[in-house]
């Protein structure tokens, strides 16, 4: 690890996507202020994630470019106008890449020359590190959460501690309030997930939601989910849909909840974040997704997860059984 480096005023850190990494990356501001409070914080991130990060208290400035749209149009003049845009941006003293993809490695070298990233052993695409001043060395199996702050940290010369996490300051600011009933227990459902796979079946929510005594709040973010949000509040008399809410405001609602239980995806890391009790689902995926804490659990599927080679077309996780998440959210929020 280097050591820290005074000279250090302003910094960018890139990490473009997806929501759950964006969540689970965002924890190192709280770190860098603690050994940097006078540092300057610039995000780089892909459009539809900035409003997440854009009111930061820690962020100084969110950049945001549109890859996607760009890939989508195919557009040479789209991406040639990105390329600028970058080029305008601040020369800073430390230019830190937390994705470790082709993609990113590439806008981290754009914005300037003093980058760190993963390096080749230690990213699924490993020709990112040749775009690297400096890197760092760590197990691609570890926990993405302790990647993330790993990678941060010894670019900037300090150690992100398991005691550290487990003390952290909620990563987001509640912007939201919201009146919920106190005479029940209120448990956030997140059903969606970027794949098929990865979703939980709703007739086995149903099955959660009739075996426990709470209030169910189901998320949903396309309209897919909210039919399978219609769904589980037709058939279980807990549980209502969820507003309509932005990424700042779906933020605020689950740091209401006295629990959510969700898929592997990034609303549901939202309760790690926020200091909320969550139990995680996986099934083609596993626990390296998350931080776990003595309230923050995983639930797996019997299959055996190789996170180099990750298997789209493993749905074990319908073999999670509904009682073992009844038994796991009493456990959570009443000792028992």
């Amino acid at each position: 690890m280097s050591s820290m480096n005074t000279n250090i005023k302003n910094i960018a850190i890139v990490r473009l996507s997806a929501l759950g990494d964006i969540v689970n990356s965002a924890v190192v501001l709280q770190f860098i202020k603690q050994y940097y409070p006078d540092v300057k914080i610039d995000w780089i991130t892909e459009a539809v994630f900035a409003p997440l990060l854009e009111s930061h208290p820690l962020i100084n400035a969110v950049h945001s470019i549109d890859i996607k749209q760009i890939k989508k149009e195919k557009s040479f003049s789209l991406l040639k106008q990105m390329i600028q845009n970058l080029r305008l941006l601040p020369s800073y003293d430390m230019i830190i890449d937390m994705q470790g993809l082709i993609k990113s490695a590439i806008v981290a070298r754009v914005i300037g020359k003093n980058t760190h990233g993963f390096d080749k052993s230690s990213t699924r695409e490993s020709l990112a590190a040749l775009l690297y001043k400096t890197s760092s060395k760590i197990a691609y199996e570890t926990s993405v959460v302790k990647r993330n702050c790993f990678v941060v940290g010894d670019a900037l010369g300090f150690q992100v501690s398991d005691t550290m996490l487990l003390h952290k300051e909620a990563v987001f600011p509640v912007r939201e309030h919201f009146k919920l009933p106190e005479e029940h227990k209120n448990i956030a459902l997140v059903i969606g997930a970027s794949w098929e796979s990865k979703i939980y079946p709703k007739e086995l929510l149903a099955a959660v939601c009739q075996g426990l005594d709470a209030q169910f709040y189901v998320i949903w973010g396309s309209e897919k989910e909210k039919e399978a949000a219609l769904w589980l509040e037709k058939e279980c008399a807990n549980a209502l849909l969820a507003p309509k809410l932005a990424l700042d405001g779906l933020v605020s609602f689950i740091s209401h909840m006295d629990l959510v239980i969700g898929n592997d995806t990034g609303p549901t890391h939202m309760a790690w974040a926020q200091n909320i009790a969550s139990i995680t689902l996986f099934g083609p995926t596993n626990e390296r997704m998350i931080f776990e804490t003595s309230k923050n659990i995983a639930l797996h599927s019997p299959s055996e997860v190789d996170i180099l080679k990750i298997n789209k077309n493993d749905f074990s996780i319908r073999e999670i059984a509904p009682e073992k998440i009844i038994s796991s959210a009493k456990e959570l929020l009443y000792g028992l």
